[in-house]
């Protein structure tokens, strides 16, 4: 929903990621099955912003004209609207093990590039006219891939291909789509730092941008104006936290970089300031099997990370973890305390914070996809009771 209380034009949503449904029927039921609930809770008088989660296979059907017609007249009879789209997992993200698959396939790929430009397509349809559209995606892909030979080359490449798609669509249509890059522990950009250097080392470098030049018949600096005007990053605050980031040194330092931020993913991780042995037993209770739970731990030598939360548990066992832990978890935003273990509440409140004494970003998404992987004392509700409590949490912070 658009926050008039707030300066400029924000709107705050939450991501249908945490509703399963891969093909494009599945997802237009389960909007059906579910936003009704949680626009009558936050936003019985005006229209609710959507954050659409499209699959590959989604992607593809709904850019057809039948597709968006019919969808145009369901976001009509919902009394909503759709203003940003992730398009991050390509495949299944729900009962099935996701683990580091959600990446693939990944900015090395040309079928990401076709997804992106099927996500953008729908939504440059959909998007309602003076609002900016934003899609979220893969931070290029995961580490061990990312470092794979002339991979670097590959995801620039690709990325631009994107940014040409982008700025096409905007000259046609008058209709301006972000891409934003999602920074994500233990992948190619993992944090602020890497996804700066990632722009001012790779993307903005001649050799790049002569792609975007040639396709769009412009000079260097009209295609890193491009560049700048088409692509950015999604800040997810549970990311950040994972990796010790103070959030709102990191937005400043992306703002000083000339870097937007199309979107900021509203979540929270686990913290234990101290992992004990008798943490073990709790913190293995959210090892659900499907989605990684990357881990980083701040010890005496610095940070260590591990891929996964099963990893850093064997290594505690053999005494090579103790410390601070912060675990990629997407747990509830309006829950400071879990119990026996903590979360980074704290970073969410400083984000909402920063959003609201400054813009800082434009579209803000409450990303709690796990909650129906959570142990069953974390889900207060049902699923549209939490996720309406979520999305007023975040809105009572922003605007009062």
């Amino acid at each position: 929903m658009k926050l008039e209380a707030l300066p400029g034009d924000v709107h705050l949503t939450y991501c249908t990621n945490i509703h399963a449904g891969e093909s494009w029927p599945d997802i237009c039921a389960s909007l059906d099955a579910h936003v009704p609930a949680i626009k009558a809770a936050v936003a019985p008088d005006c229209p609710l912003g959507i954050g659409l989660r499209l699959s590959g296979e989604a992607a593809a059907r709904a850019r057809k004209p039948d597709a968006l017609a019919a969808f145009r007249d369901q976001l009509d009879a919902l009394g909503a609207y759709v203003f940003t789209i992730n398009a991050f997992p390509f495949g299944p993200f729900h009962g099935v093990r996701v683990k580091e698959d959600v990446y693939l396939p990944d900015w090395r790929s040309a079928a990401r590039v076709g997804f992106t430009a099927d996500s953008a397509a729908v939504l440059a349809a959909i998007l309602p006219a003076g609002i900016d559209g934003s899609i979220s995606t893969v931070p290029g892909a995961f580490k061990p891939n990312g470092r794979a030979e002339g991979a670097i080359d590959e995801m620039a490449t690709n990325i631009i291909r994107a940014v040409a798609d982008l700025a096409t669509i905007e000259r046609r249509t008058g209709k301006r789509i972000s891409l934003a890059l999602e920074p994500e522990p233990c992948c190619f950009l993992e944090t602020v730092d890497e996804s700066i250097a990632f722009f001012e080392d790779i993307l903005l470098r001649p050799k790049t941008v002569g792609g975007l030049m040639t396709a769009m018949d412009i000079d260097r600096a009209g295609a890193e104006l491009l560049v700048r005007r088409h692509l950015g990053i999604c800040y997810d605050v549970c990311h950040g936290a994972v990796e010790y980031e103070d959030p709102v040194a990191a937005l400043e330092r992306l703002r000083n970089a000339g870097i937007s931020v199309p979107k900021i993913q509203l979540s929270a991780a686990i913290r234990l300031p101290s992992m004990t042995g008798d943490l073990v037993d709790p913190v293995m209770r959210f090892n659900d099997g499907v989605y990684l739970h990357q881990t980083v731990v701040r010890g005496a030598g610095g940070l260590t990370r591990y891929a996964d939360l099963p990893d850093a548990v064997a290594a505690f066992r053999d005494g090579r973890a103790d410390g601070e832990w912060r675990i990629h978890c997407h747990v509830p935003v309006f829950l400071a305390d879990l119990g026996d273990i903590g979360s980074t509440h704290s970073d969410l409140a400083a984000v909402l914070a920063a959003v609201r004494d400054r813009h800082v970003s434009s579209h803000l998404e409450v990303e709690t996809y796990t909650w129906d992987v959570l142990p069953e004392k974390l889900r207060t509700g049902s699923k549209a009771s939490d996720i309406a409590r979520e999305i007023e949490f975040c809105a009572k912070q922003l605007v009062g």
